[in-house]
Parts: structure tokens; sequence; C-alpha cells
């Protein structure tokens, strides 16, 4: 495991995916981030898919090429380019195996830094090969709710914000069928449950698994009127959001999800170069892609 941390925060990352593990308030002593046996995961990083490709395959000029669910990334370990006492840059390059999935020449970079109660994180594709790259990136964070171990799930919400901090009124959520994994129907309707710019969490939000949202919001708060403790989503470059915690089991964590990307729509094959929410990468270029987190 490797740590950067400040006067406010100690943060781990699992060089094995580049994953998020701990984010631990010092003068507390609790942690924002997930760590329970029920989802063994805390913060994958997804790329270069989201979500379920069609049949676990995809299509490169008509030729077929597995794809597990929310890319490959999180099963490698990523090499230290640079470790500071607030910041950490990893990197993983492709490989054999890779090839095989993805038949493309890149390096993904992520940087983790640190400033004050500030976690920024970002990611940069590079294109190493002689095509353009078409891909997916995200990010799976889990934190716990309640955050502190104060109140229960239930007495927590979500306020959604623009960039000029004005209340988001509509969200629209993709509409998911399973069969029996999740996919897109290809449709959108308006989250029903928002109100004023807000949505209160309950686990009958997520009986039908995870909500990914389209909208202008690029500020979202986690928060409770039972401690003053928060943690704030700015989405950055990221156009989707997606929430989730795994249906039926009322657990304690809650994902906030930033997407560049999105699942296949059910029964339609997608052609990689033409796939609806990917980024796009011209040869011998770089993509960088960031967020922050603000843990109060």
């Amino acid at each position: 495991m490797l740590t950067i941390e400040n006067d406010q925060l100690t943060v781990v990352i699992n060089p094995k995916g580049a994953e998020l593990t701990h984010v631990y308030h010092r003068q507390e002593n609790f942690d924002y981030i997930w760590n329970g046996s029920e989802w063994a995961k805390h913060a994958p990083v997804l790329f270069p898919a989201i979500g379920r490709s069609m049949d676990d395959h995809y299509l490169i000029k008509g030729k077929e090429y597995p794809m597990p669910q929310h890319g490959f990334v999180s099963g490698y370990e990523f090499e230290v380019l640079s470790h500071e006492s607030d910041r950490l840059v990893l990197s993983l390059k492709d490989n054999q195996e890779t090839y095989k999935m993805y038949p493309f020449h890149f390096e993904l970079q992520i940087e983790f830094a640190l400033k004050e109660c500030q976690l920024e994180q970002n990611f940069s594709v590079i294109n190493l090969d002689n095509e353009a790259l078409s891909f997916s990136i995200g990010s799976h964070p889990a934190f716990n709710v309640p955050i502190d171990e104060t109140g229960e799930f239930s007495d927590y919400y979500l306020s959604f914000l623009t960039n000029q901090g004005e209340k988001v009124e509509q969200i629209d959520v993709f509409d998911i069928v399973k069969k029996p994994h999740p996919y897109r129907t290809g449709n959108l309707t308006p989250l029903a449950e928002l109100t004023s710019g807000r949505l209160a969490l309950n686990h009958a939000l997520f009986d039908e698994g995870l909500l990914i949202l389209k909208g202008e919001m690029k500020q979202i708060e986690l928060a409770s009127e039972k401690t003053n403790h928060k943690v704030r989503l700015n989405l950055g470059d990221f156009p989707y959001l997606t929430l989730w915690t795994k249906e039926g089991l009322n657990l304690p964590y809650l994902c906030l999800e930033p997407f560049y990307g999105l699942p296949d729509i059910y029964d339609q094959p997608q052609e990689i170069s033409q796939k609806e929410g990917n980024a796009i990468v011209a040869p011998g270029e770089t993509g960088v892609y960031q967020y922050q987190l603000y843990f109060d």
C-alpha cells in the first residue's frame, strides 16, 4: 500500500488497480471509504470500458474483442512514477494480455494530489498508437454512509449544484434493464425523487440497481443534518454520475461514480469508435480527465 497525507487527511492507495482504499480524517480518526466484506472493493478505476459490453464483447471494424465489466485495469499492478508526501503518480502501459482485449498501445497515468481537505484525481490517457483511441474512463469510490457512524443511511441526502452553485432542478436518469446484467435501454427519464436539487437517500432507490445520471450537476454533496461531516464531489471533466449500493442488502455505503462513458444498450453490439459517451484521443496526444473530492 502507498500513502500520502497532510495535516487533515491520510490517504492510502493500492498500486494494484491504482485503487483508493482509505481516506482517514486525522483529527477524529475515522475512514470515509467503505471497507466492508460484502462488496470487497473500495474505488476501482474503470478503463477502457464502463459497465457491461453486450455479451462481454465489443467491435473494432466489425471484429469482436472480449471486454470484462468495467474494463481490465483494476487487475493490474501500476508502476510508481512519483511519490511525494502529498502526491502520488502511478502508471500502467498496455501489455500482451491487454492487447488481446484492447488492441492499442497506451499509457494510463493516475495522479492523487492532496491540498488541505481536497483530494484531486487526474487520469491521463496517453495515446502511444498510430490510431485514435476510443475508450471510457471512470472512478467507482464507495463512501461510508453514515459518514462517521452518526445516524443511518436514510438520514443522509445528496445535494446537486451547478458550477455556479445553483440548485439543479431536473436530472435525467438512464433507464436500465437487467438481462441479467444491467444494460441501458437507450431511454432517459427525469429523476422523480429529486426535490429542489436534493435527493433523500434510502435503500429502496437502488432496488433495481444503479442510477446513471445526466444533467447540469457539477457539484454533489453527501450530507446529513445529524453530522457536520460531509463528502463533496466536483465532477470536473466527467459528464455523468452514477449512484450505486449493492441492492437488497441495506449496506452502509454509497458509490458516487464519475463516468466518462456508458454501459452498452441491450442487444446493440457497439463499434468502439462510435460508442456513445466515449472519449477520443488522437495518435500522439494525451487526454486528461480530473475530478476533486472534499472531505469535511
